[in-house]
């Protein structure tokens, strides 16, 4: 028998897993708004998606459909997802506005921020929390602190 890694390349930090109540929309909403890479999709036999790898940037995002009898449901109704994924994008505006004309919901408009990104949010079709930056500028933890300081003072 040929030994495999435990651990999978590529899949050795954190990898999101998403629940979606359309998956193969959603699927089509990452490749097209973050250039996402579909890897590989297992249907299940109702024809709903079980599973299914993206190529994101250089991590990886796994989905798939919801299947309320394994309690597996997505954000959706409601509800708030309980996590953000962060993505840094060439141009943080123009993502922004395609995945609003694609059908995500603005949460917050992009900003410079104080720790050299320019920065926003949104919520996707499917109910997932994405924070998007573009990075302007490096810092060194000094000159962030004192940014920071700066920044809450003004408020």
């Amino acid at each position: 028998m040929t030994q495999v890694p435990a651990i999978p390349t590529g899949l050795a930090g954190p990898t999101p897993y998403l629940i979606c109540r359309d998956a193969d929309a959603a699927i089509g909403f990452y490749c097209r708004i973050f250039g996402a890479t579909e890897l590989m999709r297992l249907p299940g036999p109702d024809g709903k998606l079980m599973h299914a790898m993206l190529k994101l940037a250089e991590g990886h995002l796994m989905l798939a459909d919801e299947c309320p009898a394994m309690g597996a449901l997505g954000p959706q109704g409601g509800d708030t997802a309980a996590v953000t994924l962060h993505l840094y994008v060439a141009d943080v505006d123009a993502t922004l506005a395609a995945a609003v004309a694609a059908g995500a919901k603005l949460t917050m408009p992009a900003t410079d921020m104080f720790w050299g990104d320019r920065y926003g949010r949104l919520e996707d079709p499917f109910g997932h929390q994405w924070s998007l930056a573009t990075h302007l500028r490096d810092m060194t933890a000094d000159e962030m602190q004192l940014a920071a300081r700066s920044a809450f003072s003004a408020n």
